[in-house]
């Protein structure tokens, strides 16, 4: 027992200084992992720290671009209420037109009552011409037959008196109808310089319209610009894209890199795990805040330039409601002038109700003018469809600047909502650095700490190590001295006994001496040699200093011939335990050995001295060994 501890102490003194060297090797790799991530670490918050510049940059802009877009909306609201002004203008107009329509098909049926008019008139006039005629030649007959007729005369002269006062009557009649006539005339007059007026409004009306071709063509163009702008905008996009995707190549083999390193780390030394994690998530946390930022930042310029189109799109149409405006006002005045004149007609052809048949041929012209004027109506009306669907152009136009702008502010919001959520990540990075610092340090400080307390329980296990030994190696000498003095002792007691005999540092007694054949009870022979060996042990253990663990082991050993069937052990092995148990409860039941320094083992015949197959060799292998050693 003492040689195998001498051997164990041998040992942990060769490990040690090859413990030392690899000790310092994982510190010098710690070292070195450690630079690398304190560089990674400075790197990477001088770049949160730009993005954080940045940040405030874009910030800055989008509030810029959100206060443009407030302008934007105002503007927007005020074309939309003249929008909404020019629709009621619009519909107005439409009531007007329908109006005189209506005043015109009214004044159509007028004219038809007037023309059945005149035809009774002149189917009147006609048969009092008759009647005329036949009193004439009454009159005739009554002066050539005045005698006969001097009865009649009274009553014809009565009756001319009559006619007289109806030709008075006539006469008075036609002057009228010769008056209305020339009013009639004058009335045409009118309508003709009406006539030419609305001509004139019709040529103005054919500006207005290329002028609105001019600017729908303008409109077209400025569409093309702003389209290609936007493939502009989109290649710009496409090419920035690209290079995000090459950084996050480049992040990405940054990532595995520190991938590499964090699984080197791990091998060197399971601590820096959770670290190492942590930096790894760390860095794609920041790629990403990276990513996004430059997303951000092309969003809000393309989001720049959209605007910039807008205010100048809000500009122009700006520009084309006014000149919209200008012509439904024009178109307004000219439907009121058409009221006014509707009125004059038809406060003219009610006075031309009464003219007779010398105006019939000026009531035809004044039909031709009507249906002239008819046309020019229609006309009129065409022109007022032309600025009416211009106006719904204009409304489609500000329609669809109104979706952009809603558009924008959608995007704007997006934004806004991008740059607070990467604000909010930035500081959740930047507050899960500081932390990942914290425990880093902590954890080095920990590592550091540990690692001095387990030098310090290494130098003094050694040191106690090295006492011990020191203490065994004088326990050791001191019980050799007595043990060879026991021996010595014990040689000369024993001298030529048979039956006992000392091998090395062991006194061996051989079983027939001691036991029965297949007996584990001690003989009375075998208790006498017992009780010599036992004297001068107590004897001898008496000097032995306290100091000194010491203990008597008494091993038991048997031949390797089987046991009968029915025996009362099982095996060898039983046998050579029980012999060794009787040993000890004899030494301490009957002799006084102390029990706390004994011990019984049995090795059956596992453990020959002789392993020859002869009874000499097996009656050497049957045998009691006792031994004074340390514990």
């Amino acid at each position: 027992m003492a040689l195998s501890r001498r051997t164990g102490a041998r040992f942990q003194s060769a490990i040690w200084p090859g413990f030392v060297d690899a000790m310092t090797g994982l510190l010098l790799v710690l070292m070195f992992v450690l630079t690398i991530f304190m560089v990674v670490q400075f790197v990477l918050r001088e770049e949160i720290t730009g993005q954080a510049s940045r940040l405030d940059t874009l910030s800055a802009e989008v509030a810029a671009l959100s206060r443009a877009l407030g302008l934007a909306e105002d503007r927007n609201a005020d074309l939309s209420a003249r929008v909404g002004t020019l629709t009621a203008t619009l519909g107005d107009a439409r009531a007007r037109a329908e109006e005189q329509a209506a005043l015109i098909a009214q004044l159509r049926t007028r004219g038809s009552e007037q023309d059945a008019a005149l035809d009774a008139a002149q189917g009147r006039i006609a048969s009092f011409e008759e009647q005329v005629a036949s009193l004439l030649a009454e009159r005739d007959r009554a002066l050539g037959q005045v005698a006969d007729l001097e009865g009649a005369r009274a009553e014809l002269m009565d009756e001319r008196a009559a006619l007289d006062l109806a030709l008075a009557g006539l006469r008075d009649e036609i002057d009228a109808q010769t008056e209305a006539a020339r009013l009639a005339a004058a009335r045409r007059e009118a309508l003709e310089a009406l006539v030419a007026d609305l001509r004139a409004r019709e040529t103005e009306a054919s500006a207005a319209q290329a002028a609105l071709e001019a600017d729908v063509t303008a409109l077209e163009e400025r569409l093309s610009e702003e389209e290609a702008a936007r493939l502009t905008e989109a290649a710009a996009v496409e090419a920035l894209r690209d290079r995000l995707e090459g950084a996050q190549a480049e992040l990405t083999a940054m990532t595995l890199a520190l991938e590499e390193e964090r699984r080197r780390a791990e091998e060197t030394l399971t601590l820096l795990a959770a670290a190492e994690t942590a930096q790894e998530d760390l860095n794609s946390q920041l790629a990403q805040a990276l990513l996004r930022a430059e997303e951000r930042a092309a969003a809000l310029e393309s989001t720049s330039g959209s605007l910039e189109e807008t205010r100048a799109a809000l500009a122009g149409a700006e520009a084309h409601i006014a000149r919209l405006e200008a012509q439904l006002a024009e178109a307004v005045a000219a439907s009121e002038a058409e009221a006014l004149d509707a009125a004059e007609v038809r406060d003219r052809l009610v006075a031309a109700l009464a003219a007779r048949r010398a105006a019939e041929a000026d009531a035809a012209t004044r039909l031709s003018a009507a249906e002239e004027r008819a046309a020019l109506l229609a006309q009129a009306r065409a022109q007022l469809s032309t600025q009416q669907a211009a106006t719904e152009a204009a409304q489609r136009e500000q329609a669809l600047l109104n979706s952009q702008v809603a558009a924008l502010r959608t995007q704007l919001s997006e934004l806004q909502a991008l740059l607070d959520d990467a604000r909010a990540r930035e500081s959740d990075a930047e507050v899960q650095l500081q932390s990942l610092g914290n425990e880093l340090n902590t954890a080095l400080a920990r590592v550091a700490a540990e690692e001095r307390r387990r030098r310090q329980a290494e130098e003094e296990r050694a040191a106690l190590l090295q006492a011990e030994a020191e203490r065994l190696a004088a326990e050791k000498e001191d019980l050799e001295k007595y043990r060879s003095d026991f021996f010595g002792r014990m040689r000369d007691i024993l001298g030529q006994k048979q039956g006992v005999r000392i091998v090395g540092d062991r006194f061996v007694f051989s079983s027939e001496v001691l036991f029965s054949p297949g007996s584990a009870d001690l003989s009375e022979a075998g208790a006498r040699e017992i009780a010599g060996v036992a004297d001068i042990l107590l004897g001898v253990i008496g000097e032995i200093p306290d100091g000194i663990d010491w203990v008597l082991q008494v091993d038991g050993h048997t031949d390797d011939v089987p046991l009968m069937p029915g025996a009362r052990f099982a095996d060898n092995w039983a046998l050579s335990q029980a012999r060794a148990l009787s040993v000890v409860r004899y030494l301490v039941d009957f002799l006084g050995f102390p029990p706390d320094r004994l011990s019984a083992n049995g090795y059956g015949e596992f453990q020959p001295v002789n392993p020859a197959d002869t009874p000499e060799a097996r009656a050497q292998n049957r045998r009691i060994e006792l031994k004074l050693t340390t514990r």
